[in-house]
């Protein structure tokens, strides 16, 4: 019987039809690692784990502050996202090939 957080980690439907990770692959799992202090672990699981959590807490605090620049923050954080998770994913997948 799986223990803690694993046993309530939803599967990946990309994965189950098509048997190929998609991009958000290991989320879970990295988050799971964070949550028991393995943060090594978690970014080596997915490497955008950080950087998605700073765009949360912006997010978040952006609801409550408003900041003068928060728009240019929002689009380079999102960008600077997209950037890490596309490049660990073909990394990842180059790995498989």
């Amino acid at each position: 019987m799986t223990e803690g957080l694993e046993g309530y980690m939803l599967p990946c439907l990309n994965k189950q039809l098509f048997g190929i990770e998609c991009f958000g692959c290991g989320i879970q799992r990295a988050t799971a690692l964070l949550f028991k202090g393995e943060f090594i672990a978690a970014f080596k699981m997915y490497p955008a784990i950080y950087s998605l959590f700073i765009l949360v807490v912006f997010l978040l605090l952006n609801l409550f502050l408003k900041f003068k620049h928060a728009t240019p923050i929002k689009i380079g954080l999102i960008l600077l996202n997209v950037v890490i998770i596309v490049i660990s994913y073909f990394i990842k997948m180059s790995k498989f090939v």
